[in-house]
Protein backbone atom coordinates (compact mmCIF):
# COMPACT_ATOMS: atom_id res chain seq x y z
CA UNK A 1 0.00 0.00 0.00
CA UNK A 2 1.65 3.14 -0.99
CA UNK A 3 1.52 6.08 1.56
CA UNK A 4 0.63 9.90 0.26
CA UNK A 5 3.77 11.95 -0.35
CA UNK A 6 5.31 13.94 2.11
CA UNK A 7 4.68 18.00 1.94
CA UNK A 8 7.71 19.29 0.99
CA UNK A 9 10.48 20.46 3.10
CA UNK A 10 10.40 24.40 2.60
CA UNK A 11 13.89 26.72 3.38
CA UNK A 12 13.50 27.89 6.87
CA UNK A 13 13.56 32.12 7.12
CA UNK A 14 15.87 33.83 9.13
CA UNK A 15 15.80 32.93 12.82
CA UNK A 16 13.23 35.17 14.22
CA UNK A 17 12.27 35.51 18.17
CA UNK A 18 9.18 34.58 20.00
CA UNK A 19 8.73 37.89 20.67
CA UNK A 20 9.49 39.62 17.19
CA UNK A 21 7.10 37.32 15.30
CA UNK A 22 4.49 38.01 17.86
CA UNK A 23 5.04 41.41 17.55
CA UNK A 24 4.75 41.37 14.09
CA UNK A 25 1.11 39.61 14.40
CA UNK A 26 0.22 42.20 16.23
CA UNK A 27 0.41 44.95 13.71
CA UNK A 28 -1.84 43.20 11.01
CA UNK A 29 -5.64 44.19 10.84
CA UNK A 30 -7.56 42.61 13.06
CA UNK A 31 -11.33 42.74 12.62
CA UNK A 32 -13.56 43.85 15.82
CA UNK A 33 -15.81 41.75 17.12
CA UNK A 34 -19.65 42.91 16.99
CA UNK A 35 -20.53 41.66 20.47
CA UNK A 36 -17.75 43.72 22.18
CA UNK A 37 -15.01 43.59 23.76
CA UNK A 38 -12.81 42.56 27.38
CA UNK A 39 -11.13 44.18 29.71
CA UNK A 40 -9.04 41.56 31.84
CA UNK A 41 -7.58 42.20 35.33
CA UNK A 42 -6.47 40.15 38.22
CA UNK A 43 -8.06 40.54 42.10
CA UNK A 44 -4.96 39.16 44.51
CA UNK A 45 -7.09 39.93 47.42
CA UNK A 46 -9.43 37.55 46.43
CA UNK A 47 -7.12 35.17 44.16
CA UNK A 48 -9.69 35.55 40.88
CA UNK A 49 -9.50 37.09 37.25
CA UNK A 50 -11.68 39.64 36.44
CA UNK A 51 -13.55 39.82 32.91
CA UNK A 52 -15.44 42.74 32.31
CA UNK A 53 -17.18 42.59 28.70
CA UNK A 54 -18.39 46.16 26.94
CA UNK A 55 -20.94 46.49 24.47
CA UNK A 56 -19.48 48.48 21.08
CA UNK A 57 -20.52 49.29 17.60
CA UNK A 58 -18.16 49.20 15.11
CA UNK A 59 -18.53 52.31 12.17
CA UNK A 60 -17.89 52.21 8.34
CA UNK A 61 -13.94 52.61 8.93
CA UNK A 62 -14.15 49.51 11.01
CA UNK A 63 -13.69 51.65 14.58
CA UNK A 64 -15.07 50.87 17.65
CA UNK A 65 -17.68 53.06 19.03
CA UNK A 66 -20.03 53.59 22.28
CA UNK A 67 -23.37 51.92 21.34
CA UNK A 68 -25.39 54.62 22.97
CA UNK A 69 -23.55 57.65 21.29
CA UNK A 70 -21.88 56.35 18.69
CA UNK A 71 -18.69 57.99 19.20
CA UNK A 72 -15.54 56.28 18.28
CA UNK A 73 -14.14 54.96 21.40
CA UNK A 74 -10.60 56.24 22.86
CA UNK A 75 -7.94 53.19 23.47
CA UNK A 76 -6.55 56.00 26.63
CA UNK A 77 -10.08 55.27 28.39
CA UNK A 78 -11.74 58.45 27.96
CA UNK A 79 -14.10 57.87 30.18
CA UNK A 80 -16.24 55.45 32.61
CA UNK A 81 -18.05 53.00 31.11
CA UNK A 82 -20.55 50.21 32.72
CA UNK A 83 -19.45 47.16 31.52
CA UNK A 84 -22.46 44.69 30.21
CA UNK A 85 -21.41 42.04 32.12
CA UNK A 86 -18.40 41.19 34.75
CA UNK A 87 -17.09 37.59 35.21
CA UNK A 88 -15.25 36.21 37.54
CA UNK A 89 -13.05 32.83 38.12
CA UNK A 90 -9.69 31.57 39.40
CA UNK A 91 -8.66 30.34 36.33
CA UNK A 92 -8.33 30.87 32.78
CA UNK A 93 -9.85 27.49 31.68
CA UNK A 94 -13.15 28.23 34.38
CA UNK A 95 -13.66 31.69 32.73
CA UNK A 96 -13.04 30.35 29.23
CA UNK A 97 -16.04 27.78 29.57
CA UNK A 98 -17.92 30.64 31.13
CA UNK A 99 -17.71 32.78 28.11
CA UNK A 100 -17.89 29.60 25.92
CA UNK A 101 -19.97 27.34 27.20
CA UNK A 102 -22.26 29.80 29.38
CA UNK A 103 -26.26 30.64 30.18
CA UNK A 104 -27.29 32.21 27.35
CA UNK A 105 -26.06 34.40 24.41
CA UNK A 106 -22.11 34.00 23.68
CA UNK A 107 -20.60 37.40 24.68
CA UNK A 108 -17.85 36.29 21.68
CA UNK A 109 -19.18 36.48 17.79
CA UNK A 110 -15.41 35.56 16.69
CA UNK A 111 -13.31 32.50 16.30
CA UNK A 112 -10.08 35.12 16.61
CA UNK A 113 -11.37 37.02 19.52
CA UNK A 114 -12.09 33.95 21.42
CA UNK A 115 -8.45 32.43 20.93
CA UNK A 116 -7.36 36.27 21.90
CA UNK A 117 -9.16 36.16 25.12
CA UNK A 118 -7.86 32.44 25.83
CA UNK A 119 -4.02 33.92 25.40
CA UNK A 120 -4.38 36.70 27.79
CA UNK A 121 -6.43 34.60 30.25
CA UNK A 122 -3.42 32.22 30.42
CA UNK A 123 -1.01 34.92 30.82
CA UNK A 124 -3.04 36.95 33.55
CA UNK A 125 -3.43 33.31 35.53
CA UNK A 126 0.13 33.18 35.20
CA UNK A 127 0.38 37.00 36.78
CA UNK A 128 -2.20 35.74 39.56
CA UNK A 129 0.02 33.04 40.64
CA UNK A 130 3.27 34.46 40.42
CA UNK A 131 2.14 37.99 42.12
CA UNK A 132 3.46 39.68 39.42
CA UNK A 133 2.09 43.45 37.46
CA UNK A 134 -0.82 41.62 34.86
CA UNK A 135 -0.63 44.15 31.66
CA UNK A 136 -3.62 43.07 29.29
CA UNK A 137 -1.94 42.96 25.37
Amino acid sequence: MSQAPSPPLTTRQPAQTSRQLDDELSRRFIALDPAGYFLISVDPEAGELVVEHYGNGIDERGLATDPDTGEVLSCRGAGPRQPLAIYRGRTAKQLGVVLTEGEGPSPLSRLDHALYLGRELQKAEWCLEQGVTYIQD
